[in-house]
């Protein structure tokens, strides 16, 4: 069992905070630590213990988990090692794990993001819903009066409308984890029109119609919208857009991969905004965070997790 948990650790901006703190009520989720053999990975999923957040099984090679946990002056004492030769077999068997119900969530450790899903992704591997995975960042940006989730920023490079729609459904899913009974989806684009030059409002416009049909629910969506129209109300004021999405948007679905990647970083290093990630369309959610996240983020991406496994559990 975990020790005693402790309040919320410092360092962890306040709406992060309040995503540890919207845990308390839930038992830790038993989560896969994917090759923990770095002070980050093996830190990070240590300190989601030390908070209640995660059990964690450790896969991967057992002298290089046990002799970096000394090295962070850890212990392991009450934790299980799953001991693996090297990363790729970390991978396979955590998904395994995952798979037969032994793991209700996965936590990216010192691997690359494309060992991790292409074991996650694999036909036999078990982890396969009808929907397509995807990514979403959950930022606290300090001058922005809500959440904010961007997608998809890490899996899909140029998704088409199809992906685009499982894209969508998938962040309002974690939205509604995050109790937003009904989040603001902004479909950006550069601009607020449809331009057939420009695919991406056509298939913004496409993908509000989809909504309007009950091919996508859960959330109202608006565009296309350039990005000042979809987070502030006096540009949307501006240019004269009245919905209930313009300026006030819960989530960004940007046009590609680049698109949402350079959003989510820009402002994680020049606003400062607080991050955590998931991917969500598995039947398990998937910490995936960067191997140069801190703790706060680890920490964020576990509360994201324990709330997105507990939501589902709930009839």
């Amino acid at each position: 069992m975990a020790p005693e948990t402790p309040p919320s650790p410092a360092g962890v901006a306040d709406r992060h905070r309040q995503l540890i703190e919207a845990t308390r009520g839930y038992p830790a989720i038993r989560t896969a630590v994917v090759h923990p053999c770095d002070a980050p990975s093996l830190g990070g999923a240590l300190a989601a213990w030390h908070q209640g957040l995660i059990e964690p099984l450790l896969v991967g090679p057992r002298t290089r988990i046990e002799s970096t946990a000394e090295a962070l002056g850890e212990s392991l004492a009450g934790l299980t090692i799953v001991d693996t030769p090297h990363s790729h077999a970390s991978a396979e068997t955590a998904v395994a794990l995952a798979a037969k119900d032994d793991a209700r969530a996965l936590m990216k450790g010192a691997l690359h993001t494309d060992e991790l899903m292409s074991a996650v992704l694999a036909h036999e591997a078990g982890l396969r819903t009808e929907r397509q995975m995807s990514h979403i960042y959950a930022l606290d940006v300090a001058s922005y009066p809500r959440p904010l989730l961007i997608t998809d920023g890490a899996l899909h490079i140029q998704p088409d409308l199809a992906a685009k729609r499982d894209i969508i459904q998938n962040a309002i899913e974690l939205a509604h984890a995050l109790g937003l009974a009904r989040p603001r989806v902004a479909i950006l684009s550069a601009v607020e029109t449809v331009n057939p030059r420009i695919p991406s409002t056509v298939e913004a416009a496409a993908l509000c119609k989809m909504s309007q049909r009950g091919q996508i629910s859960g959330g109202d969506l608006d565009g296309p919208l350039a990005i000042d129209n979809a987070v502030s109300v006096e540009a949307a004021r501006t240019k004269g857009l009245t919905s209930d999405v313009a300026g006030q948007a819960d989530i960004l679905v940007a046009p590609d991969l680049e698109a949402a990647n350079m959003i989510a970083k820009l402002l994680i290093h020049l606003a400062d905004a607080q991050a955590a990630g998931l991917v969500m369309g598995a039947r398990v959610p998937i910490m995936l965070t960067s191997r140069s996240d801190d703790i706060a983020a680890r920490l964020a991406s576990a509360a994201l997790a324990c709330l997105v496994v507990h939501h589902e559990a709930t009839p």
